[in-house]
């Protein structure tokens, strides 16, 4: 494989083919991504290890995710069975994203820890009538881990599917990961803030429904429907920026070769 290099203006392309084909198959598509968070939500309960397995999933449920868009692409209703390509694709690629699981849930866990070193401030009450995510030191801290979570993200953007599709290991397929997103970085700018464009158009006709209807209660019912909607079509637009990442060659022999500058 090649890496590809896209204009900018492609991050929209990848929002677009997210909510069309979201659209094709609504409720096969809403109705995975929720099975993935009711699975990580069961897992998180379990003694002691429910929080780490819930982070050792999460490549292999992109993937699922993933494969369920390509399915999807074809005309296809995706089957709940699609979540789990990745422990169906042999030993060998079970094995590496199982160990692409524990990477990232290791990663995952150590930005949690040094987030918390860094902030080392108390977290106070919130006052009467204030909304706890509006306390300062929570969007301190929301701000710091997303902030260290970015590298780990662009390190298993790409890899799950890096791992299934082309038998890359595991190591290999997050420096691949990390360098395409990296060499593409304004598509992705375009497509994270078309996403939050959408996100802020939905809350903005809720706010307006709210008004004209005069119950706040509605606004405050719908902002939570509404993130979930557009975290699914988000979930399906991923498999568009591995798509158009990577040029598969004649060649082809499960390697990525990167152009030089």
């Amino acid at each position: 494989m090649k890496l590809n290099i896209v204009p900018a203006r492609t991050g929209l392309t990848w929002v677009k083919q997210g909510i069309r084909t979201f659209m094709q198959q609504p409720l096969a598509m809403s109705g995975l991504f929720f099975l993935y968070m009711a699975a990580g939500a069961f897992l998180s309960f379990v003694p002691v290890i429910g929080s780490v397995l819930a982070l050792v999933i999460v490549p292999a449920a992109t993937l699922g995710l993933m494969a369920a868009t390509q399915e999807a692409t074809k005309g296809k209703f995706p089957m709940p069975t699609v979540l789990i390509s990745a422990f169906r694709a042999g030993n060998q690629r079970l094995r590496a994203m199982l160990i692409l699981g524990v990477i990232y849930a290791g990663l995952s866990l150590a930005v949690v820890l040094i987030a918390g070193q860094l902030i080392d401030a108390p977290m106070t009450a919130p006052k009467p009538g204030e909304e706890a995510l509006m306390l300062p030191q929570l969007q301190i801290t929301l701000l710091v881990t997303s902030l260290l979570y970015m590298p780990v993200s662009l390190l298993f953007w790409h890899a799950p599917a890096l791992v299934h599709w082309h038998g890359i290991s595991p190591m290999k397929s997050m420096f691949f990961s990390f360098v395409a997103c990296i060499r593409n970085t304004r598509a992705f700018l375009v497509f994270g803030l078309a996403w939050f464009g959408v996100l802020v158009i939905l809350g903005s006709i809720a706010t307006l429904i709210a008004v004209i209807s005069g119950s706040p209660q509605f606004m405050t019912a719908a902002m939570v429907p509404l993130a979930l909607l557009v975290a699914a079509m988000f979930s399906t637009s991923i498999f568009f920026t591995f798509q158009d990442s990577f040029l598969e060659t004649p060649d082809d022999t499960a390697e990525v070769e990167t152009p030089l500058p």
